[in-house]
């Protein structure tokens, strides 16, 4: 199947927003912007590189722009999906009643375009180091064979376990999430793992 069959398919498969979805294609269509599939959504690269893409939701449909931090947004159109998280992605969301402006959205694709040309990008800074909070620890020191699998992971998986333990604020729900992760460690599969080919 190709990119473009299996954006038709992506598409049929929203119907709640499939004339909307339609309408942003054609709108990527009057752009030099190559259609491709990536995470399982239509997305749009020019020499290789991310520029925008579109999605479908349950409660809205949006475009995404990958840098989309360097975009003026003079119609304050985009937000941050998540904010203190994501640094270059900004998302620009229809709801039911919102109507799409062609022009406003060609304008905020042809800029993306300019913006990609120009080699406009946010470098991403590398975690240094992993913290491992007291209560992993006192675990990884009472479980050898968790700790030499712990040790194997790669040092961005250690930090997601760090992370999701130190998070938790009770006892009880730390041992809840030291459970839930034991096997996923003892497997060498990382906290996240499963959505990152969806």
């Amino acid at each position: 199947m190709t990119d473009s069959q299996k954006i038709d398919t992506y598409i049929a498969k929203h119907s709640k927003w499939k004339q909307e979805l339609q309408q942003l294609r054609e709108m990527f269509h009057q752009t030099e912007l190559k259609e491709e599939v990536k995470w399982g959504s239509p997305t749009y690269t020019l020499n290789g590189k991310l520029v925008a893409g579109m999605a479908a939701f349950k409660n809205h449909y949006a475009l995404w722009f990958h840098q989309g931090v360097f975009l003026k947004d003079s119609h304050g159109k985009l937000v941050n999906a998540q904010e203190g998280v994501t640094k270059a992605l900004r998302q620009w969301r229809f709801e039911k009643e919102d109507v799409i402006e062609p022009h406003i959205v060609l304008q905020y694709l042809q800029e993306a375009i300019v913006n990609s040309i120009a080699g406009k990008k946010v470098k991403p800074q590398r975690k240094k180091g992993v913290t491992i909070p007291p209560f992993l620890k006192l675990e990884l020191k009472k479980n050898t064979t968790l700790d030499a699998a712990f040790k194997a992971l790669t040092p961005g998986k250690q930090r997601e376990y760090a992370e999701y333990i130190g998070e938790a604020k009770r006892d009880a729900t730390k041992q809840t999430r030291l459970e839930k992760i034991t096997p996923m460690i003892l497997e060498g599969v990382g906290l996240h793992d499963k959505y990152k080919n969806c």
